[in-house]
């Protein structure tokens, strides 16, 4: 038939891509978007074979073979269809187990069966040389993807390339359409796209008496500083990114010491994890926050289904607008809104059991993904931030209302 079929296999796809664009191979390292990524390859696809598409078949490995968010947003797309092998971890590295097996079973049974006249394979693994010389002796064209090397040179199989019919690489420009790098530079540097609330958060340095109280110190750290010492530059805390307790310090002293001002009127607040706010000494949160109703809570059974569907297919995953997500599905079945205003109330703070199920949440959009099951830290800057815009635009407008 006159019409063409992509093949894609996504840990090539991907990992290429994050070599390239952010310098290792880890899928943890890039951003995609994945609608973007599907409508490229169908318009490439029809671009190059001149044929119509019937179907982009996209293989990737899952632990037991279990769909992933990304994969569960992918099969609802039209003309695709999610195969999914194995992806299992040996010494520390993940590795995909049986995808090439599946996507050679299927371009041999797409030939053989007339499907398509021509086949778009993206992929650099020598193990779909045969079955890329069955589907030519089938009468079908083969066309090889390639993703542009970090290096410059081929990440094919070179007998792949060989044998293919026609060859394209998919280079920086191409890529960049959908696919971003995540910047994890060091837990002090803002990430490359971060938005200015989040960048001045991760660049503040810390004010001395931040660094650690008095009775803490060094007997030299204690001492009166010469004249001739005073500086107005501070020596960022060792410890990493500062805390809001820090930032708190910060702006208490003036704040004249900022390597990146902080927004007088910036939202961004952190979990009582960060400890800005002392507890009682029984470690207990206040009788407010411990019954500061959760999202499950107050959803019922139809809810709930259509909050997956929702999230399957409208939700990109993106870290700052799962946050945004989860809190105006918060705010909307909140019978009681004074749980609303007590929970803007509770600056910085959020309290735990509302700020864990954030987080249990993010996790279903792959956050989690080809990670040690831990969520990136200016991830979880990026979910608290979404969370408390979302928060304050609403607790904002119902102020301007009362105020009119």
């Amino acid at each position: 038939m006159d019409r063409c079929i992509v093949l894609v296999d996504a840990g090539y796809l991907l990992g290429a891509a994050a070599s390239l664009l952010a310098g290792e191979p880890s899928r943890s390292r890039i951003a995609v978007d994945h609608s973007a990524l599907v409508q490229q390859l169908r318009e490439q696809a029809e671009s190059d074979t001149e044929r119509p598409l019937l179907r982009i078949y996209w293989f990737d490995g899952a632990p037991d073979r279990v769909p992933q968010p990304e994969h569960r947003r992918l099969r609802v797309m039209p003309r695709v269809t999610v195969r999914l092998g194995a992806l299992t971890r040996s010494d520390g590295r993940w590795a995909q187990k049986g995808v090439d097996a599946a996507m050679h079973a299927e371009l041999t049974e797409l030939a053989r069966n007339g499907a398509c006249s021509d086949v778009v394979l993206v992929t650099g693994d020598g193990d779909l040389l045969p079955g890329m010389m069955a589907a030519k002796e089938h009468g079908v064209a083969v066309h090889l993807w390639a993703v542009q090397a970090a290096d410059g040179d081929y990440n094919q199989s070179e007998d792949l390339v060989a044998e293919a019919d026609e060859r394209r690489v998919l280079d920086r420009t191409w890529i960049t359409k959908a696919v971003r790098a995540r910047e994890l530079a060091g837990p002090c540097a803002p990430p490359a796209e971060s938005r200015p609330e989040i960048a001045a958060i991760l660049s503040a340095p810390l004010p001395d008496t931040a660094l650690a109280p008095a009775s803490r110190r060094r007997p030299e750290e204690t001492r009166p500083r010469p004249a001739a010492a005073a500086s107005p530059e501070r020596v960022p805390a060792p410890k990493g990114v500062p805390t809001p307790k820090d930032l708190a310090a910060l702006r208490a002293a003036g704040g004249t010491h900022t390597a990146a001002p902080h927004p007088t009127n910036a939202t961004l607040r952190w979990s009582s994890d960060k400890g800005w706010v002392d507890r009682p000494g029984t470690g207990a949160e206040s009788p407010e926050a411990a019954g500061m109703p959760t999202l499950a809570q107050l959803t019922t059974a139809e809810q709930r289904w259509a909050d997956r569907e929702e999230d399957i297919t409208a939700v990109s995953g993106d870290s700052y607008e799962v946050g945004q997500v989860f809190a105006r599905r918060w705010m909307a079945r909140l019978g009681d809104q004074t749980h609303l205003q007590r929970l803007s109330g509770m600056y910085p703070r959020i309290p735990h059991r509302v700020d864990g199920e954030l987080l249990r949440y993010a996790a279903r959009f792959g956050l989690l993904a080809h990670k040690d099951d831990q969520i990136d830290e200016n991830d979880r800057y990026a979910i608290r931030a979404g969370f408390w815009r979302e928060i304050d635009a609403r607790t904002e407008t119902e102020h301007a209302t009362a105020a009119e």
